[in-house]
């Protein structure tokens, strides 16, 4: 969107272990790694060889009529197909079998075992592929959370959103674009939990999100063999430019007690900050004991005491700053602030 300062994200080459640890990942912003190796995936993905390598395993995916996915209506369907079968489909424009429209777009992001309790480890649900990709060794091994397997149709674009821990994106096939922004503009991206109710980035409606032209862009494209690290907390929007595969790495970023432990998705906020928002939220129902004005003044009180003290907790700036949006939305507060 023209509005928005737009910045892009730095590339790096030549990466190595004690350059990513020393230099890029202490400054907390997305960066592009070129160059770095991801193992023989490069050269070996194609359909074919996935479809054989993959086999019949079922899978379950995100089938949309538009490739524009849209949590909020939920404009998508959950159904299931064979791998073989999914990427057959995913890497076609136009489909002889479908299950909404012969251009319905697929999404994949693959899930562990047992759904409810184990994360998505790609050596584990695709184990004759995951040889062929080599996890860069940026992080301890027991920092290690999930390998996720992302595919997508051409077009396809996700929502933003945020994760609490550090991934690295690596693109192995097609091109894909990727618009970030920093969690210190939370409060510009109109959240409804860990996402922004601006579906379109690129032609938002001005109307209903007059505060989404503050929010810096942050933006690149990359190309099979990048990889795009996205620190914890940082907002990204994808959109696959063409048939796209590529691998999530996520690491814990905190101590792991920092955690939700029964959270497979790892995309729960860390149990700081979720005790810090319950403990928010029951202070804002007891102010609905108070009239009106009383809540607005006390409410306004609430918000300035939290802006004070940030620099003083521990709390990350982009915490304090979804905790500023809960007490924005309850006390409609935006116009003030």
């Amino acid at each position: 969107m023209e509005l928005q300062e737009r910045i892009p994200v730095s590339l790096y080459t030549a990466v190595d272990r004690d350059m990513f640890v020393q230099q890029i990942c202490p400054q907390r912003r997305p960066a592009v790694l070129r160059g770095v190796s991801m193992g023989p995936c490069l050269e070996k993905w194609t359909v074919q060889y996935l479809a054989q390598r993959g086999g019949d395993k079922e899978v379950k995916i995100h089938v949309s009529p538009v490739p524009q996915m849209d949590f909020l209506r939920k404009n998508f369907a959950y159904k299931t197909l064979p791998f073989n079968e999914f990427v057959k489909r995913v890497s076609e424009r136009k489909h002889s079998d479908f299950f909404l429209c012969e251009d319905e777009s697929y999404y994949l992001r693959s899930l562990g075992e047992d759904v409810r309790k184990e994360p998505a480890d790609l050596s584990k649900q695709f184990p004759g592929l995951a040889e062929d990709f080599h996890v860069p060794q940026f992080f301890e091994p027991d920092q290690f959370f999930s390998s996720v397997f992302r595919i997508s149709s051409c077009g396809l674009q996700l929502w933003t959103h945020y994760d609490v821990m550090d991934n690295l994106l690596g693109q192995v096939t097609g091109m894909k674009r990727v618009v970030l922004y920093s969690p210190q503009d939370a409060l510009h991206l109109y959240l409804s939990g860990d996402k922004s109710q601006v579906l379109d980035i690129d032609a938002p409606d001005l109307k209903q999100f007059p505060d989404f032209v503050k929010a810096k862009r942050y933006e690149c494209v990359l190309e099979p063999g990048d990889l795009l690290f996205i620190p914890a907390l940082w907002f990204h929007n994808t959109t696959a430019l063409q048939f796209g595969v590529g691998v999530n790495v996520f690491w814990r970023h905190l101590p792991a007690d920092s955690y939700d432990k029964k959270d497979p998705y790892g995309n729960k906020d860390p149990l700081a900050a979720t005790r810090a928002l319950q403990a928010l939220e029951r202070a804002l129902h007891t102010l609905d004991e108070l009239p009106a004005d009383y809540r607005d003044f006390y409410g306004r009180r609430m918000v300035q005491r939290i802006q004070k003290n940030a620099v003083k907790w521990v709390l990350k700036k982009s915490e304090v700053c979804i905790m500023l949006t809960l007490v924005e939305e309850t006390f409609l507060l935006r116009d003030f602030l």
